[in-house]
């Protein structure tokens, strides 16, 4: 290797590091979360266990159709989300002069259940959201893929200049300062380097008809995208059997497809569409997108789409989709995907700490006069997009249990309240003594993760007992997770002020 190669991919990966270093902490820590979206989702939503109740000798759909064929009357659609879990309501909708009516069933009987029922709320998909596009869709696209490009230059150069990569894996100095934050880098990139590159390339190529569209404009003109699909699986529709009515209908799709019916929409005079749905839990083992629909015309089904053997191309997309987006992984998966995301989140914080902590002390002046205002920002920014996004995202959990549940447009102030605090901690970060930034924002974060079983109980009657007493490992995750981040946080808050101390 050239004398002068290593010197110049150090340079290139530290600054490339730095500054990509700022978001790529934001959008790591949030798809961490997003793991386990719906979870979190669940969670968020707050809905009581309904109890059983004596059997009407009726389905939920024959109990949803009985209503909506008294309430929506004329209507021009109807929409029935069956439960999604046992315990849970079934969503019932139809659109009439006054607009969109919507509410919740009792599956059991078919009651109507106290509105609302649950919280509105974007949930876990809010992380998910964020993730991709940083809550700016066309420039949070370009954004997130010009810091993901990035984050493969820093990647390959820091493999490049490290001589002991592999010897590396194996020290780890406590208490040494400087060396503890770069054994910390080290260790956390090594025991992940195969999914860190795997995860940001599948990133960027799940989102490759956004970045470049061109050839599909050029090819399929005005309305690319569904005349490429189009294209894909041809558009004539597929002959199938007549059912005579809705419930048979439903049966013949779930039959069909091998998939539990999660939604009917009624489009009248005659238009039916089922859709079916894959448990999140287990593995969806498809290439494509796993949910499948089924049109009806009149008792006839005119189209069914499933998931397929698709085409060469398709099928690179949907492998890329599924390793990024853990479609096909089941919950222990999910937990290694998160651990995963988490140390690369602390690969990125490392990082970006000990090159603050190494530039400042051995400053040459870069930047001119303004150097040590360019360092002052560089610590504000590192504790904003670390522990600044930590506290943004539990306040988030805090604005759901706190915001009314009768607020109207209530899922948008939770996400205003996660936007609002996050820029708070960044104000903050510039506004105090950079040796008190960390301990203070990360000792806040671990009491109010230490707290929201307690909120959860006071505002919702709800609490960790319950959900582990009725089976419930989803939401009951969410709160121990929780309590976990309240430990890590704190014990570092206060190894921190005994260093700073």
């Amino acid at each position: 290797m050239k004398p002068a190669l290593r010197p110049a991919m150090s340079w290139l990966h530290t600054w490339t590091g730095l500054f990509c270093g700022w978001l790529l902490c934001a959008i790591f820590f949030t798809g961490t979360l997003s793991v386990f979206r719906e979870p979190i989702t669940r969670w968020m939503t707050a809905e009581p266990t309904l109890p059983a109740v004596a059997s009407v000798h009726l389905t939920p759909l024959e109990l949803a159709l009985r209503y909506l064929e008294s309430a929506g009357s004329g209507a021009r659609f109807w929409r029935i989300e069956l439960p999604a879990h046992e315990g849970g309501a079934m969503t019932v909708a139809w659109a009439g002069r006054g607009g969109v009516e919507e509410l919740k069933l009792h599956p059991g009987n078919g009651e109507v259940l106290p509105q609302p029922w649950g919280r509105d709320t974007q949930g876990g998909r809010h992380f998910m959201s964020f993730h991709y596009t940083l809550h700016l869709p066309v420039l949070g696209y370009w954004l997130v893929g010009l810091v993901s490009i990035g984050m493969l230059v820093a990647l390959l150069t820091g493999v490049i200049i490290h001589r002991r990569i592999f010897q590396d894996f194996f020290l780890f100095r406590p208490g040494k300062g400087l060396r503890t934050w770069m054994d910390a880098h080290n260790v956390s990139a090594v025991l992940t380097l195969p999914f860190l590159f795997m995860i940001v390339y599948t990133g960027l190529a799940v989102f490759y008809l956004s970045y470049m569209p061109w050839p599909l404009q050029t090819l399929f003109g005005d309305y690319g995208y569904s005349r490429y699909q189009a294209a894909l699986h041809g558009d004539a529709p597929a002959s199938g059997p007549r059912f005579d009515g809705l419930p048979a209908m439903v049966a013949g799709t779930e039959s069909l497809t091998r998939q539990r019916a999660s939604m009917v929409l009624i489009e009248f005079p005659d238009r039916v569409r089922v859709f079916g749905t894959v448990d999140p839990g287990k593995p969806a083992l498809t290439l494509g997108n796993p949910m499948a629909i089924a049109s009806f015309a009149g008792g006839q089904l005119v189209k069914l789409n499933t998931p397929h053997d698709p085409m060469h191309a398709e099928a690179v997309h949907g492998v890329m989709e599924s390793l990024h987006l853990t479609r096909f992984a089941g919950w222990g998966l999910k937990w290694l995907y998160f651990l995963s995301d988490l140390l690369g989140t602390l690969m990125l914080a490392c990082g970006n700490v000990m090159f603050l902590s190494k530039r400042a002390r051995k400053s040459q002046h870069e930047f001119g006069p303004a150097t040590p205002r360019f360092y002052r920002l560089t610590a504000a920014l590192n504790a904003a997009t670390m522990a600044g996004i930590c506290l943004a995202s539990i306040a988030y959990f805090y604005a759901n249990r706190l915001i009314p549940a009768s607020l109207p447009g209530r899922a948008d102030w939770e996400i205003r309240v996660f936007l609002l605090v996050w820029l708070a901690a960044l104000l903050h970060a510039l506004c105090r003594p950079a040796e008190r930034v960390w301990h203070e924002q990360l000792s806040l974060t671990a009491v109010l993760c230490l707290g929201l079983p307690l909120l959860n109980y006071v505002s919702t009657g709800q609490h960790l007992g319950l959900y582990l007493a009725g089976g419930d490992g989803q939401r009951a995750a969410v709160e121990l997770i929780s309590l976990a981040f309240a430990v890590v946080l704190g014990g570092l808050a206060l190894r921190l002020r005994r260093s700073t101390s």
